[in-house]
C-alpha cells in the first residue's frame, strides 16, 4: 500500500509508510486541491505543564491539563486548509456527545491521553461499550483529541483522529471505516491508514466493529 491513495467519495487519505504509529512531528501536507502550503505554527502549551511525569497523573490531574489545553488545541486544529478532510468535522466535533469524563490513560496512539466524542448518529451504539453484537450505523463519526505529558511534565497537543463509518460494502478492507487525522497545527496528516489505523483496530477490536473504547473509569453512559 505504500505510496498509494485510498480513494473515497469527497475524501482522499494519503497512504504512506508508518507502521502502527503516528508521530507528534508529522509534516504539514499541501492542500491537494490547490497546492497551497498549510503549515502554521503549533499553539504554545507551556502554561499547562504538570509538576510530575504523565505516567503519574491521576485522572483528575489529566483532566485539568486537558481543560487547560482545550482552547489552544481547538484553535490549532481549526487553522489552515483541511485538504481532503471535510472542514466541518473539525468545526463540529466539540458539539458531539462526549464519551469520556476524563482523558483516557496513555496506551494506543503513541502513548497519548485521549478524549473521545461521538456524533448523535453513533452515540447510542457506541455508549453501550459492548463487546458483542456491535454494529455502528453508517454516518457514525468518532473524534479523538490527543495530548501527551512527558516525563518532565511538559504538556503537548497531539493529533485529532477521526473515524467515519460508511455504508456497508464501501470499504470492506477496513470494515467500512474511514480514518483521517488533523495535526496540532491544523494540517491534514499523511498517514498509513492500513498499518497505523486499520490494522490496530481490526486486530485488537475487530470483534466489536473496530471500536477502541475509553478506559472503564473514563466512560460516560446514557
Amino acid at each position: 500500500m505504500n505510496g498509494a491513495v485510498l480513494a473515497m467519495p469527497a475524501i482522499a487519505i494519503l497512504v504512506l509508510a508508518g507502521c502502527g504509529r503516528v508521530e507528534d512531528t508529522a509534516e504539514a501536507v499541501a492542500d491537494t486541491a490547490g497546492g497551497a502550503d498549510t503549515t502554521v505554527s503549533e499553539p504554545a502549551t507551556g502554561s499547562c505543564d504538570a509538576d510530575k511525569p504523565g505516567a503519574e497523573l491521576t485522572g483528575e490531574e489529566a483532566l485539568a491539563i486537558y481543560e487547560c489545553l482545550k482552547p489552544s488545541m481547538l484553535a490549532g486544529y481549526s487553522a489552515g486548509s483541511k485538504g481532503w478532510i471535510p472542514p466541518e468535522r473539525v468545526a463540529d466535533y466539540r458539539g458531539w456527545v462526549p464519551a469520556s469524563s476524563i482523558p483516557g490513560a496513555p496506551g494506543y496512539h503513541a502513548g497519548r491521553f485521549l478524549f473521545t466524542y461521538v456524533n448523535e448518529t453513533g452515540a447510542a451504539e457506541y455508549l453501550r461499550y459492548a463487546d458483542e453484537n456491535v454494529t455502528m450505523p453508517a454516518g457514525s463519526l468518532i473524534a479523538k483529541e490527543t495530548f501527551s505529558v512527558s516525563d518532565d511534565g511538559m504538556a503537548k497537543a497531539g493529533p485529532l483522529f477521526f473515524m467515519e463509518k460508511t455504508p456497508a460494502g464501501t470499504s470492506p478492507a477496513t470494515g467500512d471505516w474511514y480514518y483521517y487525522a488533523v495535526a496540532p497545527n491544523g494540517s491534514p496528516m499523511a498517514i498509513d491508514v492500513m498499518a497505523a489505523c486499520n490494522e490496530c483496530h481490526m486486530v485488537n477490536f475487530g470483534y466489536r466493529d473496530s471500536l477502541g473504547y475509553p478506559i472503564g473509569e473514563a466512560r460516560i453512559s446514557r
